[in-house]
């Protein structure tokens, strides 16, 4: 399994009323994977994974699973509100061909997710994968924050491999990676960022804009692992704005748009998230407009 490189967190289509378009998900997937990613993830923030059910979650895995080749890493994001039922939809996603997992931390009652009782859910589910399994840290969406010392002792778990932080904060990234065994990948999820946590430590990036963008981003983790910075930070403040709108402006449905506007089909946002609208639309292809990538 490769956590090393530029992953792709893949957009779910649904069509106009709602429902979920596997015919699509199989088509962007052809396009996407003709570029140089490391793999994909789906079922992630990017993915809606909350306004699925467990059984179209089941369908998005295995149609995906049928169209990636094995020799690209295949993470699907499991992560639920308890510890059960995150372990039922863990066994599932590795029946079904994930080579790994995603695990965010539960959200809904953030004010009792402690230290004590992020480390009890991380090990038991662990425990019950059959599969290795990620952390996911992203305070900024669940206000759940996974603190550098769970971390260290999570990253003991011989079935926790590494994790994908997505709070922006490189500082971290470079705790994360200097408190955790060689063999613990931290996946940086902010292109924002994404040079100066390669520099920090991070072993690659699960990057939302890798769906609309890949060639750049994987250029992007090639300049800072080559510690060729001047050209990393040019072209990460090139990437900046639509960095931005495809992550804190517009969302999803602003990553939907900017992957349609790059030649891909990734259908609309499932209600209740509506379409971008036509101004946020005219923003994203001024910032695309000196990239030339195609699907």
């Amino acid at each position: 399994m490769n956590l090393t490189g530029v992953l792709a967190p893949i957009p779910t289509p649904f069509d106009r009323s709602g429902r979920l378009d596997l015919r699509r998900l199989r088509r962007a997937l052809g396009g996407w994977l003709q570029h140089p990613l490391a793999g994909v993830v789906v079922l992630g923030t990017s993915g809606e994974a909350a306004l699925l059910d467990d059984v179209e979650s089941g369908r998005v895995v295995s149609a995906a699973r049928d169209a990636v080749p094995s020799d690209r890493t295949f993470i699907v994001g499991t992560g639920r509100e308890s510890t059960s039922t995150t372990i039922r939809a863990t066994k599932r996603a590795a029946q079904l061909g994930a080579d790994a997992v995603l695990v965010r931390t539960p959200a809904l009652y953030k004010n009792q997710m402690t230290d004590e009782a992020l480390l009890g859910h991380y090990t038991a589910v662990a425990d019950a994968s059959p599969v290795p399994v990620l952390l996911y840290n992203f305070p900024a969406l669940t206000g759940v924050a996974l603190q550098s010392w769970v971390v260290s002792q999570l990253a003991r778990h011989p079935n926790i491999v590494g994790m994908k932080d997505s709070s922006g904060d490189v500082l971290q990234i470079s705790d994360f990676s200097a408190s955790t065994p060689e063999r613990f990948s931290v996946l940086s999820g902010s292109t924002s960022t994404f040079h100066t946590a390669v520099s920090m430590g991070a072993t690659g990036g699960v990057l939302a804009l890798a769906c609309v963008l890949p060639d750049a981003c994987v250029r992007l983790f090639e300049l800072a692992r080559a510690q060729q910075h001047a050209e990393a930070r040019a072209l990460q403040q090139r990437l900046l704005p639509l960095a931005k709108l495809v992550g804190t402006v517009l969302g999803v449905p602003g990553l939907k748009a900017a992957v349609r506007l790059a030649g891909y089909d990734a259908g609309l946002p499932r209600p209740p998230l509506v379409p971008v609208p036509a101004e946020g639309v005219a923003e994203l292809q001024d910032a695309m407009t000196e990239f030339v990538e195609r699907a």
